[in-house]
């Protein structure tokens, strides 16, 4: 892979590394050459990349050519955006607090060379804020707040070759030799991979959504369509634009890195599972009751509360009745309540954290169906059975600890009844063509949906029971059929 360091004007390039291909911008935008190229890293180090300038337009028309820019479009975005500034020093807190104990100003700027820094310690810290913000030059500016007590940062820009100090050059030529060696790199991908697959995960995460022998499975299934395979973590929130695809794996919520994990790989042009829009619907059970009940999908007696309305509903639902949180997910946030006095005390509770609770009638069953459902077409149908002598699948503790589950049968989707399968459609055809699991009652002959989850468990030995490694290569044709339609659209195809 060819690498390229385009600059406004190769003059301001003050810095001699081999093997690096200096490019003028105007030449990139503009030359038949680079628009052919079919691989390059480009790192762009123009003046300005403020939005539509030529450095905006280098980063825009790298991606579009296929090409890995450095800095991409979305990080330049995310240089301006103060929410992303913000939970960038809230989640490095820690790590900033003990990088700049000694220093005594109330200010302070750290540079960074493609994630390091010329004092030692303050690596970790230059190390951290590279992976969130991929630059290969970065000044970070801290100012100490004295009523917290604590440094803050303010703010973080890219920085151009020329405004390299002098006696940072020789470290920044160094960096920057040893990150185009691809010394950086922790994993490596396969070479003959056509295209490249991240799967985001959380190794010490206690209830994930896919256990190690299907992670290792799916990591099978996505070579064998041709995929390089990488597992990423929270950290590596800057890399996404090295990649073609994100396969999120880990439990997803719309206050949580999942979220801007799955934003961040759509505003790159990725195919990406969960796709926000899904995280965003799924994970609140306010806009599943509404949707369904709008499109007439068959539920249990739903009403949405209120400080204003919860004292008149008893009467329509009766009791027992199930509350729920908007966001509640893996039976945590859900509690059935018996009489009006567990009424008061639960309503009140879940109130204080939102202003809308879902409460449904009690539909006791000895176990929900789940079906999988992927790309608009079934994936697998499993029952989880409820779990002993308790009228959840999973039974928790008071402090939400998982004390045991219910069993799991896995059955052929030709083998269920065609109601139960038309229903799953249709009700997750309302939420998008991603990865879901669809909770449904059955009543007799009756079947009414719970809700669809957006990061459904594909563990091995449940899930895929019936499919075993054809489930994952239909999950994997999928995500290169998606990856092709994207390749091959388009102005710069």
């Amino acid at each position: 892979m060819k690498v390229l360091i385009v600059v406004n004007d190769p003059k301001d390039w003050p810095l001699a590394i081999s093997d690096v291909q200096i490019v003028p911008a105007r030449a990139y935008l503009t030359d038949a050459a680079y628009a052919e190229m079919t691989s390059a890293r480009v790192f762009n180090l123009c003046k300005s990349y403020r939005y539509q300038s030529t450095g905006y337009y280098v980063s825009l028309l790298a991606a579009a050519r296929g090409h890995k820019p450095l800095p991409d479009v979305a990080t330049i975005q995310d240089f301006k955006t103060q929410a992303i500034i913000r939970i960038a020093s809230d989640d490095l807190d820690q790590i900033i607090q003990q990088s700049l104990a000694q220093i005594k100003s109330p200010e302070f700027v750290v540079s960074i060379y493609f994630g390091h820094n010329v004092a030692k310690r303050h690596e970790k810290l230059a190390q951290q804020l590279f992976k969130i913000f991929q630059a290969p030059f970065l000044r970070a500016g801290f100012s100490h707040n004295e009523k917290e007590g604590k440094w803050q940062l303010a703010g973080i820009t890219p920085m151009a070759a020329s405004d390299i100090p002098e006696d940072h050059r020789d470290f920044a030529v160094e960096m920057a030799r040893e990150y185009f060696k691809g010394r950086h790199r922790i994993f490596h991908r396969r070479r003959t991979a056509r295209y490249d697959l991240a799967i985001l995960h959380d190794p010490a995460e206690a209830e994930a959504p896919s256990n190690a022998k299907a992670l290792q499975r799916i990591v099978k299934g996505a070579e064998a369509v041709g995929f390089g395979v990488e597992f990423i973590q929270k950290d590596d929130y800057g890399r996404l634009a090295e990649f073609d695809a994100l396969f999120i794996r880990e439990t997803t919520s719309v206050l949580h890195h999942t979220y801007r994990f799955a934003r961040r790989g759509v505003a790159e042009g990725l195919v990406v599972i969960d796709d926000p829009e899904s995280i965003l619907r799924c994970t609140n059970k306010v806009f599943l009751a509404e949707i369904f009940t709008r499109h007439r999908i068959p539920i249990p007696k739903t009403r949405i509360l209120h400080q204003g309305n919860w004292q008149q509903f008893s009467v329509e639902l009766g009791f027992p009745c199930v509350l729920k949180k908007p966001d509640s997910s893996f039976s945590q946030g859900v509690v059935k309540v018996e009489n009006e006095a567990e009424l008061a005390r639960e309503v009140s509770a879940l109130l204080q954290k939102s202003e809308l609770v879902i409460a449904q009638e009690f539909m006791p069953t000895t176990y929900d169906w789940r079906i999988g459902v992927f790309d608009r077409q079934p994936l697998f149908a499993c029952k989880y059975f409820m779990a002993r002598k308790h009228w959840q699948i999973i039974k928790r503790d008071q402090d939400g600890c998982k004390l045991t589950d219910g069993e799991a049968e896995t059955l052929p989707v030709e083998h269920c009844p065609p109601g139960l399968i038309k229903l799953a459609l249709k009700a997750s055809a309302l939420i998008g063509d991603g990865l879901y699991g669809v909770d449904i009652k059955q009543v007799g002959n009756r079947f009414y949906l719970i809700e669809i989850n957006d990061n459904p468990n594909i563990d091995a030995g449940v899930e895929d029971k019936v499919l075993k490694d054809e489930l994952y290569l239909r999950l994997m044709r999928v995500f290169a059929r998606r990856v092709d339609e994207r390749k091959g659209g388009g102005l710069w195809a």
